[in-house]
């Protein structure tokens, strides 16, 4: 039986009640231990003071999280990626070190910078592979000689940081994608170090290349074996959603259990001082790019010191604009699997319908009919190839109630952006259809309702008219737009019914308490059995 205390309890119950204290770990848990008062051969004893008492249990309870942590008390987070845009994986490195008392190493490629939670953490380390970026500038015809050379360079680092630089761990967590050379490095690695060999399931690594290569192409095909075969050689599964479990264990032979991605404790709905704050911070990343000039423009031009877009302040109060436009967020890597066009149609249909109701009205209800649709801006953030290529396309559009702004956010200002804004767009749509955004998930984090693009199992997630909505086109997303902001921000019922929804969604699970219940037991187990 667990119980949470402060520490104050812990040393009033460890005294009085004759609890075992879990020194080890970051929450003070108490363990309460049954006896059997028959086979014991001192005497019976006072529990409240017996010292013999005391130490006994407090063996017990050693011993017990030394079976959860291992010989070593080590873990090992290998990510071939950008640490800073794999929160999943950051969120495991927290987790073990918070709530199972590992030491942990993450082996990732830098780039973006991780939360600070992780970068302070004092069990953490970090170790950072260098990217071989001269790839990129090969040629676009060597393309199957890059592949190939670009994975024997990986591997080349992989086996330096986890057969030599990092000590021995009792467990190597993975990320997957990518499989390849991931899954044979760690699982050589594990098999040499002795460690337990566990794959977290993002998504499937030869439908991602697919994307690129087509199907029937033989790297596709080689990835596919490669990824099948060392993933069947795990020690212990997770994934992220029930249709991919599903099939890991039809067609793939794995046994996986589901982890579903669920928001930490940082994201929530932003207080009104931290929005005004946040959007002081961002006001030069508002301001027009180079050869846009809109209405987002024209108002930061006009604005006093203490206003944002979104809120001014007045002696000491904090006020939401009555006015203010409505901000939409999206975050997405730029890729081909999510197809950032329909999101740009879906803003010029909208802008044009407002503007043609506006002008459909006579001169007495132009006023009433313009302020019954507010102005648009889109805040999209990430990082991703085909980036530039829609910002000149945004450049084109010439929209007079719409407007976008791309930007990279720092780890902390991300988790403000989401509890700042009226809703979320969603342009995922999965290169193997079964695995969900986690984009959403912390946007539901932040009481913020989502419309997403339908597939086959967003349903596990977004739950259509309750904490969101799905689309299939530009011309939904549109409809769903103007439905959602109609009154606002005073009388838009369909946009907060959703907002509730939301909130009920981010509030029923957190990250820490989905991993104790998922993660953590098979971790148990597999560091257990590995040691026998």
């Amino acid at each position: 039986m667990f119980i949470s205390v402060s520490q104050s309890q812990v040393a009033r119950l460890a005294v009085d009640g004759g609890l075992a204290v879990n020194l080890n770990s970051s929450s003070f848990r108490l363990t309460t231990h049954a006896t059997n008062t028959e086979s014991l051969s001192p005497p019976p004893c006072r529990k409240s003071f017996c010292p013999e008492h005391r130490r006994r249990n407090l063996g017990d309870t050693v011993r017990e999280e030394d079976t959860m942590r291992g010989k070593r008390g080590r873990a090992c987070v290998v990510v071939l990626g950008d640490l800073g845009r794999s929160p999943r994986m950051q969120y495991h490195a927290l987790s073990l070190a918070r709530q199972a008392s590992f030491q942990v190493d993450i082996v990732a490629y830098g780039g973006s910078i991780p939360h600070e939670a992780v970068l302070k953490h004092p069990s953490i380390h970090i170790h950072t592979m260098a990217q071989p970026r001269f790839i990129q500038l090969l040629p676009k015809m060597l393309y199957p000689v890059t592949l190939l050379l670009k994975a024997f360079i990986q591997f080349t680092m992989l086996f330096w940081f986890l057969f030599v630089k990092v000590p021995a761990p009792d467990l190597f967590l993975v990320q997957n994608p990518p499989s390849v050379p991931t899954l044979v490095a760690v699982k050589w690695a594990s098999s040499w170090r002795r460690a337990a060999f566990v794959v977290d399931w993002h998504n499937f690594g030869y439908t991602l290349l697919a994307l690129s290569l087509g199907r029937n192409n033989v790297f596709v095909s080689l990835y596919r074996w490669i990824e099948k075969y060392y993933g069947k050689m795990a020690t212990g599964s997770l994934c992220v959603t029930k249709a991919m479990q599903h099939e890991l264990e039809q067609n793939w032979e794995v046994r996986a259990k589901v982890l579903y991605d669920q928001p930490p404790e940082f994201f929530r709905p932003a207080l009104l001082e931290e929005r005004h704050e946040l959007f002081c911070r961002v006001k030069k990343d508002l301001c027009h790019p180079s050869g846009v000039y809109d209405f987002i423009s024209r108002e930061l031009e006009n604005q006093v010191l203490d206003e944002t877009l979104f809120t001014t302040k007045t002696n000491a109060d904090i006020l939401l604009k009555q006015n203010r436009p409505a901000l939409v967020v999206s975050s997405t890597s730029w890729t081909p699997d999510e197809n950032f066009g329909i999101l740009l149609d879906a803003a010029v249909m909208y802008d044009r319908r407002v503007a043609a109701r506006s002008k459909g009205s006579d001169t007495a209800e132009i006023s009433e009919e313009q302020d019954l649709y507010p102005n648009l801006l889109f805040i999209i953030t990430g990082k991703g190839p085909e980036k530039e290529m829609y910002e000149e396309k945004i450049k084109r559009l010439n929209l007079k109630h719409v407007a976008f702004r791309t930007m990279w956010l720092a780890a902390e200002d991300y988790p403000l952006l989401l509890g700042s804004a009226d809703l979320g767009v969603c342009l995922h749509t999965s290169s193997s259809g079964l695995d969900l955004p986690m984009k959403v998930v912390d946007m539901f984090g932040c009481g913020l309702p989502v419309c997403s693009v339908s597939y086959s199992c967003i349903q596990e997630l977004v739950k259509d008219g309750q904490n969101g909505l799905l689309f299939s086109s530009s011309s939904e997303l549109a409809d769903q737009l103007l439905v959602l902001f109609k009154g606002f921000p005073g009388n838009c019922d369909a946009l907060m019914s959703l907002k509730a929804g939301a909130m009920e969604t981010g509030s029923s699970g957190r990250w820490a308490t989905e991993w104790e219940d998922c993660a953590k037991p098979l971790i148990t187990q597999v560091v257990s059995q590995n040691e026998d």
